[in-house]
């Protein structure tokens, strides 16, 4: 009996209508409910039997994001525990120093030893963990081109956008309306770098979250009743580096970081 892996995969099934007679608001949000299991796929009044009965009809409750994300993360340790890290450095834009692996992060030193195990002198989100451990097993090494592409453009982002548009970008544009000078100063934090011949937003910074996996971050402040906007672009060789399922987690994890940092100093 096949297995629907995320959201996406159960998202594909429907009929997009956004019809909410399953009492969601958006069939995107249906497919998240399923994928938790708080919602069953017979639930959609559009989805032909033969799917549901493919699909296991009634699905079994799954673990918890937290639960999914432990396992996961095990998985990606075990992986990197099985490869030599001083010959890969150089593939990732790293180094390697007293039998550690040193990748840059947003201008911050993490470092990973040959169990796969992560520390930096600086809190992390465990949303960034598998990206970095991902990208330690799959990066290609392709330069960065400076060619900058929405998510949507990315090769995989096309299944995605719609989930990165609901969870990084929107979110995200909250924290720098209500934050605007707060915002800008996180970027800078984070060593965040002005970018040349791109868009004349009034913050336009480049994130290196990982060292060939840049983000520009581009916003735009309210203006003659025209309402703010932020976007977030990715370097075109982004995928070459990183898996699409990881690029969102990426960016998911860092806009985590900042709605936290946020909420802490925001109302001081």
């Amino acid at each position: 009996m096949p297995q629907l892996n995320n959201p996406i995969e159960i998202f594909k099934l429907l009929n997009r209508s956004n019809c909410r007679k399953c009492n969601e608001s958006t069939c995107l949000a249906f497919a998240a409910a399923v994928f938790k299991g708080n919602k069953q796929l017979e639930e959609c009044p559009y989805l032909k039997s033969d799917v549901i009965e493919r699909f296991g009809g009634k699905t079994q409750k799954r673990k918890s994001p937290e639960q999914d994300m432990e396992e996961s993360v095990e998985q990606l340790k075990k992986k990197v525990a099985t490869i030599d890290l001083s010959s890969t450095a150089q593939r990732l834009g790293a180094r390697f120093s007293d039998d550690k692996l040193i990748i840059k992060i947003c201008g911050k030193n993490f470092s990973v030893d040959s169990k796969g195990n992560l520390s930096s002198d600086i809190h992390m989100h465990p949303w960034i963990t598998i990206p970095i451990l991902s990208y330690i097993l799959n990066c290609k090494g392709a330069p960065v081109t400076g060619k900058w592409v929405p998510f949507r453009e990315l090769e995989g982002g096309k299944d995605w956008y719609r989930l990165f548009g609901q969870r990084c970008e929107k979110p995200l544009k909250k924290v720098a309306d209500t934050y605007t000078d707060l915002f800008n100063d996180m970027l800078h934090i984070f060593n965040g770098r002005q970018v040349e011949d791109h868009y004349q937003s009034d913050i336009s910074l480049v994130l290196h979250p990982l060292p060939l996996v840049p983000i520009l971050i581009c916003y735009w402040k309210p203006e003659d009743r025209l309402e703010s906007s932020l976007n977030m672009f990715f370097n075109s060789t982004a995928e070459d580096n990183l898996n699409i399922e990881s690029i969102y987690a990426l960016g998911t994890g860092l806009v985590r970081m900042f709605e936290k940092i946020a909420l802490k100093h925001g109302m001081q």
